[in-house]
């Protein structure tokens, strides 16, 4: 059989294997070696907003999310609770402004370990100061933000701030419980 034999004879059981349907051996050892895809992990995380004098726990407020770990960062989540103060502008003209506690997070697998990256801005109203001169309300605002390796179980302190107008520390704190 000549060069041109064989190669004609190759096109036609190429063309009778596609219209067939049917599949080379080598494809199937390809498509039988991929891994199937990786399920989805979810997580409840718990977030605390402590507030601390002299290293004791005064106060603390709560914040849960469930999460899915991904096996890239994506958005953050969000989680928002608070008020839209009217803020005068101009004559009869007001702008908001978000007053209260912002938390943003996104979860995922980096170099085999559960990372976390976290964003928390808090604010409230200042108490009146009756020597202030102001006649305007002060907010005050702490923002902590981090990016750190979670452990499964474990309460795990993001950051701390220290209230320049007091002796309380606020920290941020969170723990992963795998669900």
């Amino acid at each position: 059989m000549n060069t041109f034999t064989r190669m004609m004879l190759s096109i036609s059981l190429l063309c009778v294997l596609i219209l067939t349907g049917t599949r080379p051996a080598v494809s199937q050892e390809t498509a039988a070696s991929k891994s199937p895809e990786k399920p989805a992990v979810a997580y409840r995380l718990d977030f605390s907003i402590n507030e601390l004098v002299d290293s004791k726990k005064i106060n603390a407020r709560h914040y849960s999310m469930n999460q899915t770990e991904e096996d890239f960062p994506r958005e953050f989540k969000d989680l928002k609770i608070g008020t839209r103060v009217p803020v005068e502008s101009g004559s009869n003209q007001f702008q908001y402004i978000d007053t209260g506690t912002n938390i943003s997070s996104r979860l995922y697998m980096k170099a085999n370990s559960l990372t976390l990256d976290v964003h928390a801005e808090i604010s409230n109203f200042a108490p009146p100061d009756p020597n202030a001169k102001l006649d305007k309300p002060l907010i005050r605002q702490m923002v902590i933000s981090g990016s750190m390796i979670l452990i499964p179980g474990k309460p795990m302190v993001v950051g701390s701030v220290d209230d320049s107008n007091s002796n309380h520390t606020f920290q941020l704190e969170v723990t992963a419980t795998k669900l």
